[in-house]
């Protein structure tokens, strides 16, 4: 059994492992690698021919898991998809969004070219896919029940584990036979915090011998000293209240969006707060969340219990879902205080650069954060303090209030990590990778896991580990 990190070795974007099992190749999520300095274009280049790639194994739909899957299925591969329900038709939507995103790309650079020579830039234009190439992916999906052995061939068996990051994402969890030897390797994607709205808690992985494990929060831990509900209540009496401004969240469309609305529909239906105007201003977050209502069955149990009381989750009198995009401009000159929540979560393209556009500059604003920016991106920089910044194409002063919680992040903390590791049964764990998170965090949780008699590796890019 072989095993190689060709992508989110070393930094967090670009998910991509490669099992080898006997000649049959597994590749386990295939992300979009958008590290800080990064040309999108070099997603293109595959470190081994996408033909040979028997399969691939989905652990849930972020991008930086799922969206250089249709880029694969351009160059050549030609397996099968499999992930869970949720994440089977959640994948669909982002893979879309992504090919909207690469197309207004695309004009935007013909636009600042026009006055060159055509013929000097055609290159330079093309997207990395189209939406065939995303329907293609859909067609090569086949969604699989959590918790159900999958026999992939007489070989391997697939367990998929929930990890409670987003709904329908999960480890993926082999048994092998490895030349006549029972093997167990497990990939945890990104695993979840405890309590987190809507979502259930990670799911504890079975026996297992080898294990590729996600870093983000390594050495960093959660706030602990007070409550999402009341966070949010103390940032809306600031921000919107005390007086007369605009709460503006940038939130990922997908999960996060659905887990504010939720933690927010707790509150002003409870009364704990006056009726405020929330708008939701992203055409994605809409659809997904028609999603998370289709598969409803996979909720908190809180979720559910409050649907029973109150009745639909996602849905109370003042919110207002935005879809066109002559309404989301008139959200701009709207004078009364208002929340406006829209995509996307790092500040990196969609409605919301419009949104800090016309804000940014404006005494009366705040920006809340509620998620992880990565390096170099728009959120990074206003995060660590930035004077100034570059929002479409405009030099842009900070005057607006910067805040961020960490309370409404999808990954666990250094502490749910360990617990998650500790977790599997019987010291079956023979080595840990750690993957997907900056040097410092991956440093962090390789002391702590060495404390606990584990072997650690943090591989280099590249490297194949003989199993």
């Amino acid at each position: 059994m072989k095993l190689t990190i060709w992508g989110a070795a070393e930094q967090v974007t670009g998910s991509m492992h490669l099992l080898e099992v006997d000649n049959y190749r597994i590749l386990v999520d295939c992300g979009l690698n958008y590290e800080g300095g990064i040309e999108l274009s070099a997603n293109e280049n595959f470190p081994f021919s996408p033909a040979d790639i028997d399969l691939v194994v989905l652990t849930h739909a972020h991008i930086d898991h799922s969206g250089n899957i249709p880029t694969l299925i351009k160059n050549g591969f030609m397996g099968q998809v499999l992930c869970t329900y949720p994440t089977a038709d959640l994948v669909q939507l982002l893979l879309s969004d992504s090919v909207n995103i690469f197309m207004r790309k695309q004009q935007e650079k013909k636009r600042s070219r026009g006055k060159f020579k055509k013929n000097r830039f055609i290159n330079h234009n093309q997207p990395l896919y189209l939406q065939k190439h995303v329907n293609d992916t859909a067609e090569r999906t086949v969604a699989i029940a959590f918790n159900k052995p999958f026999k992939i061939n007489k070989d391997i068996t697939l367990r998929l584990v929930a990890t409670g990051h987003l709904l329908g994402a999960a480890a993926a969890h082999f048994t092998l036979n490895d030349q006549g030897t029972e093997k167990t390797i497990a990939f945890t994607g990104d695993i979840g915090r405890k309590n987190y709205p809507v979502l259930n808690d990670a799911e504890y992985l079975p026996e297992t011998n080898y294990l590729v494990c996600e870093s983000t929060y390594g050495g960093r831990f959660h706030t602990t000293t007070d409550t999402l509900q009341n966070t949010l209540i103390k940032v809306i009496t600031e921000a919107c209240i005390d007086q007369p401004g605009r709460l503006i969240i940038p939130a990922f469309s997908v999960g996060r969006t659905q887990s504010l609305v939720f933690s927010l529909n707790n509150i002003f239906s409870t009364g704990l707060l006056p009726p405020i105007p929330v708008f939701v201003d992203s055409p994605m977050a809409t659809t997904a969340t028609e999603v998370y209502r289709k598969h409803h069955k996979y909720v908190s149990n809180e979720a559910k219990s409050f649907y029973k009381q109150h009745g639909n989750e996602y849905e109370f009198e003042n919110l207002n879902y935005v879809k066109e995009l002559k309404e989301s401009k008139e959200i701009s000159n709207h004078f009364e205080p208002c929340i406006i929540i829209s995509s996307a979560g790092m500040l990196e393209g969609g409605r919301i650069q419009d949104h800090l556009f016309r804000n940014i500059e404006n005494f009366y604003a705040t920006l809340l954060f509620i998620g992880f920016c990565a390096k170099g991106t728009l959120g990074h920089k206003l995060l660590r303090g930035d004077s100034f910044v570059n929002i479409k194409g405009k030099e842009l002063s900070v005057m607006a209030t910067i805040k961020k919680t960490d309370l409404l992040s999808g990954h666990g903390d250094h502490s749910d990590i360990m617990e998650y590791v500790t977790k599997i049964p019987n010291r079956s764990l023979k080595r840990v990778f750690l993957v997907h998170g900056e040097p410092e965090s991956m440093e962090a949780l390789k002391v702590n896991m060495e404390l606990n008699k584990l072997e650690v590796t943090i591989p280099q890019k590249g490297v194949c580990f003989e199993l």
